[in-house]
């Protein structure tokens, strides 16, 4: 008789606000530059969106546990857009009581009235997009905002009621020294944030950056210089008291990003927006995950048509579904569970990737500890290359 998975997950939205000022050239998000963005409409194509999805059966009579508005620049959006999302999702769902509603915010796009209209329509959590705050990085970055920008933004989110807010920042920036990092790190825990983001800069395929890469390459970092700065963020951000939960994500205790520590989780989600993504767990242990149309009036003239805007879709059969939750498990702290995971799959993970994960354990770079699987320090900074060879 086939396993038949019963476990529920819980369930998270996310809403995408595709619109941009300006696209950054490292960018590869789905973002758009527009004059006058259509508000009104967008606001009406992702309430019809999201009632298609309260209709079907996979999420019905389900709690939502966490909101993540992303983009693109959602501070951009009218504070009565966000509400109305968020008064819908509570109309459609049952909302956990103590919901994380986050937004992502561009320093340069907000100031007190917009904060505190956002913290009227129902967001908790701050997502800034700082990356830097050295003015001369900000400029190749093409970012909007100048360092001075940041502290008035944080500042007028703190006013408007704020007490759970991340800052993002990148390094390994051409030319970046360790010391001109350390120097940002210091500036960043001035602020004295509840949780930081550390990514080092990819130079992702599409993007205006890898075109200029590929033409006349930049002075990017090598394997050892990554490592180092790899090991300084997290050395200082330790000392600070963040704990680094995740590869990239460091917070203070119970600060952590619920959400995102959700897809690592792989709970089930719905994304609405344009080229939003969501997944849901099957019954035979599989999963179905789908994606938006990526182009903002496409998506906006098939959602209020149908109520669904679908570019693609597929079903995962229970084994690559049990990859996929290990490729993204292993880049928390705390590793993945095994009797999560049996519940989930209907074996162990060893029982069934033991071939693939062996030879890491041997060299040390996985542990088994507990019931738990765990990346060890020496096996962190090769956290991508360990989980692909699960896939």
């Amino acid at each position: 008789m086939p396993f038949e998975h019963t476990q529920i997950s819980p369930l998270q939205l996310y809403v995408h606000i595709p619109y941009c000022i300006h696209k950054c050239h490292y960018c590869d998000f789905n973002s758009h530059v527009r004059d006058v963005p259509p508000w009104a409409d967008y606001e009406k194509a992702l309430l019809a969106e999201l009632s298609y999805w309260a209709t079907q059966t996979a999420f019905q009579q389900r709690q939502l546990s966490t909101i993540f508005f992303g983009g693109g620049t959602p501070s951009l959006a009218p504070p009565q857009l966000i509400a109305s999302v968020i008064e819908k999702a509570e109309e459609l769902f049952s909302l956990q009581h103590d919901i994380e509603i986050t937004m992502e915010a561009n320093p340069g796009t907000v100031d007190i009235a917009a904060f505190q209209g956002f913290y009227q329509a129902g967001i908790n959590r701050l997502s800034m997009g700082v990356q830097s705050l050295n003015i001369n990085e900000l400029q190749w970055l093409e970012r909007i905002h100048s360092d001075d920008e940041v502290y008035l933004a944080f500042q007028a989110a703190r006013d408007a009621g704020f007490d759970n807010i991340n800052l993002d920042f990148m390094y390994g920036l051409p030319n970046q020294s360790l010391e001109q990092w350390q120097k940002t790190l210091d500036a960043a825990l001035q602020f004295n944030p509840e949780h930081l983001s550390c990514y080092q800069l990819t130079v992702e395929p599409h993007t205006k950056l890898a075109v200029c890469h590929a033409t006349s390459p930049y002075n990017l970092p090598d394997d050892e210089k990554s490592l180092a700065f790899f090991h300084a963020t997290r050395q200082r951000l330790s000392k600070a008291g963040y704990q680094a939960y995740e590869i990239s994500n460091f917070s203070k205790p119970n600060k952590h990003c619920r959400h995102n520590d959700g897809y690592w989780l792989y709970h089930d989600y719905i994304g609405i927006g344009a080229g939003a993504a969501g997944k849901w767990d099957m019954p035979n242990a599989g999963t179905h995950r789908y994606s938006n149309t990526r182009a903002p009036e496409k998506y906006m003239e098939q959602a209020l048509s149908t109520g669904l805007a679908i570019n693609s879709d597929e079903n995962l059969n229970p084994y690559q579904a049990a990859a996929e939750a290990i490729w993204v498990g292993l880049r928390r702290k705390d590793g993945l569970d095994d009797l999560w995971f049996t519940q989930r799959f209907g074996q162990s993970i060893m029982d069934s990737f033991s071939v693939e994960l062996t030879p890491w354990m041997n060299r040390k770079q996985l542990i088994w500890q507990a019931q738990q699987l765990q990346l060890t320090p020496l096996g962190i900074p090769l956290a991508d290359a360990i989980a692909a060879s699960v896939l």
